[in-house]
């Protein structure tokens, strides 16, 4: 192995290393924009359960909504909106 081919190894390694450590300080930058450090309305995965090996049972959160979907079969289903807390209390 030649200097050239030592020093091409060398700087790809610092390079993947700088893009791993900045891709860490960036996502922690990009939390400290969000408004009081809470999630931005939208679509986020609020929880999941295995069903199997293959089927998955997700919770989404929408705007403040859940919906319950199945994943992972030969096709995906929305099994349904779930209950609002509020309309319980």
């Amino acid at each position: 192995m030649g200097f050239h081919d030592a020093a091409s190894a060398l700087l790809a390694l610092v390079a993947v290393v700088a893009m791993i450590l900045l891709s860490r300080h960036g996502w922690k930058f990009a939390d400290r924009l969000r408004p009081n450090g809470k999630a931005v309305a939208g679509v986020a995965v609020a929880g999941s359960l295995a069903i199997d090996p293959k089927r998955r049972l997700n919770v989404l959160t929408c705007d403040g909504k859940r919906l319950l979907i199945l994943t992972g079969g030969p096709n995906d289903l929305v099994v349904g909106w779930a209950p609002n807390d509020e309309a319980e209390s």
